[in-house]
């Protein structure tokens, strides 16, 4: 990579259906995990770039799509970014398309619910006209994958593979060295609609630059969290929690309250007389009284009363009271017995 400006794509114009009730009232990758928004774990995947100062965000918007420019202006001024509406989402490719505009050069593209681990430092020195991360998965069948060829390069992506032969999922996070390229493919796919169930995949695009002789290698990963349903959140929650973002020294000094770590709780929050953790995360504004918190993550300004909670999300100023078990509820609700 050059010291052209680096374009960084994230399509997030989905309905983000898998999270409701979350998402009738914010996008998806404005919900919480570990203490921070989905998105903001999502850009933190970037602070290795080479030239950080060279950066320029392409945020695909659709569905409550103000709220990402709204937080982004308010958490990251400092950042140019553009934002593109997708109103009628009909794909990644498509998402990318609408934002050719803005494409010119090296560019990243990741998928805003993926949250992996790597140092991106390597891109100052990449020789690869593409790369594509992948993560070794003990079943592939049920992702798409990077077939190799011979030469170790990449052969062709292959969507939900019939077979166990190839175990290398791609995770959605790719680099092209030229995102005219990209743009060129995207075209000759639509031209060939080259579709399935009304959506443009970004995987037929890529095929289409590997059989142009397309040099694209695979970059390994071994942490890939998803962030697209509650249950995934919570392991993701489980994980982040235990790799770095507990804070479970600086709760324990809370007066009155019990904490197995590991925890977070954002140090705005009011907890009194209750039990947090293992795995609890607790956002900030929120108020809790005389319950126990485990495995679950409550979100900014929720209220939980005499309640035990396990494996549950608390949406923005909910309020659960008496309530035990597990709740899914979305921001302002209400239960109480």
């Amino acid at each position: 990579m050059s010291n052209e400006t680096l374009k960084i794509v994230i399509p997030m114009a989905g309905l983000g259906t898998r999270l409701r009730p979350h998402t009738w009232s914010k996008p998806k990758q404005l919900v919480s995990v570990a203490g921070k928004a989905v998105l903001e774990h999502v850009l933190d995947t970037f602070s290795t770039v080479p030239n950080p100062g060279q950066i320029e965000l392409v945020n695909i918007v659709g569905y409550l799509g103000e709220q990402i420019e709204t937080y982004m202006l308010e958490k990251y001024p400092q950042v140019n970014a553009h934002y593109v509406t997708q109103e009628d989402p009909r794909g990644q490719s498509h998402a990318i398309w609408l934002a050719r505009d803005y494409l010119h050069g090296p560019m990243l593209m990741v998928f805003a619910d993926t949250l992996i681990e790597t140092d991106l430092s390597f891109l100052a020195r990449e020789a690869a006209e593409a790369v594509t991360w992948v993560k070794p998965v003990p079943d592939p069948r049920r992702f798409g994958v990077a077939e190799l060829g011979s030469n170790g390069l990449v052969k062709r992506l292959v969507e939900k593979p019939p077979d166990m032969s190839n175990n290398l999922a791609v995770v959605g996070f790719y680099y092209f060295k030229s995102s005219e390229d990209l743009l060129s493919a995207i075209e000759e796919q639509m031209r060939r609609d080259i579709q399935l169930k009304g959506e443009y995949f970004l995987a037929d695009a890529v095929n289409i630059m590997l059989e142009r002789g397309l040099k694209m290698r695979i970059e390994k990963v071994d942490v890939w969290l998803d962030a697209g349903t509650p249950e995934a959140l919570l392991e993701t929650n489980h994980y982040l929690l235990s790799h770095g973002r507990d804070n479970s020294s600086e709760a324990a000094r809370r007066q009155g309250v019990v904490i197995v770590p590991p925890v977070f709780i954002h140090p705005s929050a009011d907890v009194q007389n209750s039990v947090v953790g293992p795995y609890a995360s607790i956002g900030p504004g929120c108020n809790v009284q005389s319950s126990i918190i485990r495995s679950s993550i409550l979100e900014d300004g929720a209220q939980v009363i005499d309640v035990i909670l396990e494996s549950s999300m608390i949406g923005r100023k909910a309020l659960i009271q008496r309530r035990p078990g597990m709740v899914n509820a979305g921001d302002h609700t209400v239960l109480t017995l």
